[in-house]
């Protein structure tokens, strides 16, 4: 094992090119950041977003060239970052990685749009850049382990990290300086799950200072500021402080040859993903058995110990976004609607017959499953029919994995139903995005998505 896995993640974000990128990671890349900005267009109108946004107006000013997406304004790349983030962590569609459970698109994007419209960079830069985010958070989620995860939301803390490599990798910080600069980013890494019993707005607020923080730490390094050398491993670092399963060498696992962006998925259902496994095995086995919802007496759903953690306080969702986090809630809108999509919840969650289906659900932990977890998230239900007959049914790789993943034209359909649910940009607007994602590769330099 490496003597500093810190240094030795570093050193790798720091001298990333472009051009060390496989072919199939640039093109995810592309549809990960395709799929980023339909989330960042869906949060439009949001109260939590707009609040943030509000707030980002009357501390940021009007300098810059990085854009917000959902008000199409101009500010310094702080703010631009912190509102994206925001934005695109509200309608539950934004990506995922199984592994770490962080939700890299969220704190990577952010900061690479705003670091290359600022800086004037090119769009092989901003790959490069968001591909060192995907590698070190992404590494620093695992490396954080399955304990950090009962309290801390993975996407607050290792997410600014991830901020940090991408907006460090695309300011040509040196070795020194990202390990500067993740020190910075660690020591300010937050998150608690708490907020889920309440149903509070800090889900969004995670993110946003996530984004924010992580690039902050990248432009102090920049000009000398020094962050501590050992933010993982010290004795008072992050695994000291934050978990009690850290594994340091998860941090420098296969540099170079594993590519973590590749094994990103996306997000299907409308919903907290620890939902979506139980939700394509509910949907499976209504569909193979041609069952409707009154068909149905109990559902039980088998899940590992993050579900429960993460889905066990909301027992009594009052609003959209607490029933995001309801396996009651989800798997009622698939039993009724054979969808749980962004129209589903703004319009049916609270309806009498969702919560009716709702009481009949209920979670166990499973030991297959939970053995599986987080590397794969297996889904599993037993339907028990009010005729008296058990059914199971089984997926191992739900709608979205790199194994069963969103075809590009998915994606693109996908993105054009979240921008008309923020109703934040035109079809033909979206087109034009969809073109020139696509040329990223190509663009000498990054300028404003939208108009």
């Amino acid at each position: 094992m490496s003597t500093h896995p810190g240094k030795e993640l570093a050193a790798f974000a720091a001298s990333l090119q472009f051009s060390d990128l496989p072919d199939a990671v640039v093109a995810r890349a592309e549809d990960l950041f395709l799929d980023w900005a339909g989330s960042a267009l869906a949060g439009k109108g949001a109260r939590p977003v707009e609040t943030i946004e509000a707030f980002a107006r009357q501390m940021g000013g009007t300098g810059g060239h990085a854009e917000v997406l959902i008000s199409r304004r101009r500010t310094t790349p702080y703010f631009a970052a912190m509102v994206n983030a925001a934005a695109s962590h509200y309608a539950e569609q934004d990506d995922v990685h199984n592994g770490s459970v962080l939700h890299p698109a969220t704190v990577v994007f952010p900061v690479a749009l705003a670091v290359a419209q600022q800086e004037k960079l090119s769009g092989r830069a901003l790959i490069a850049g968001a591909a060192a985010g995907y590698e070190v958070g992404i590494r620093v989620g695992e490396f954080l382990g399955r304990s950090h995860y009962r309290v801390f939301h993975t996407t607050g803390t290792a997410g600014t990290l991830a901020a940090a490599a991408t907006a460090g990798r695309m300011l040509n910080l040196s070795a020194a300086q990202m390990l500067h600069a993740f020190g910075s980013a660690g020591t300010q890494a937050a998150g608690l799950w708490e907020f889920l019993r309440d149903g509070a707005d800090s889900k969004q607020l995670h993110t946003a200072r996530a984004a924010a923080n992580g690039l902050m730490a990248a432009f102090l390094a920049r000009d000398g500021f020094t962050g501590a050398s050992r933010i993982f491993d010290g004795a008072q670092g992050m695994a000291a402080g934050m978990s009690g399963d850290a594994d340091p060498a998860r941090l420098v696992d296969r540099l170079g040859t594993r590519w973590a962006l590749a094994e990103t998925s996306f997000k299907y259902h409308a919903s907290c993903r620890h939902t979506h496994p139980a939700a394509d095995a509910l949907l499976l086995a209504m569909t193979e058995h041609g069952l409707a919802a009154d068909d149905v007496a109990q559902v039980t759903a088998h899940v590992h110990q993050g579900a429960l953690d993460v889905l066990g306080p909301v027992v009594d969702p009052k609003t959209v976004h607490q029933a995001k986090f309801s396996m009651g809630t989800v798997l009622g809108l698939i039993a009724l609607h054979r969808n749980a999509g962004l129209n589903e919840f703004a319009d049916q969650f609270s309806e009498a017959r969702v919560r009716a289906f709702g009481d009949k659900v209920r979670m166990v932990l499973d030991p297959e499953v939970d053995a599986a977890y987080p590397a794969r998230w297996i889904g599993k239900v037993t339907v028990t029919t009010t005729d008296g007959r058990t059914l199971r049914a089984r997926v191992d790789e739900p709608k979205g994995d790199p194994g069963n993943t969103l075809a590009r034209d998915e994606l693109r359909a996908k993105a054009l139903r979240l921008a008309a649910f923020g109703e934040a940009a035109s079809e033909a607007e979206m087109r034009r995005l969809f073109e020139r994602v696509a040329a990223m590769p190509e663009i000498a330099e990054v300028g404003p998505l939208l108009g």
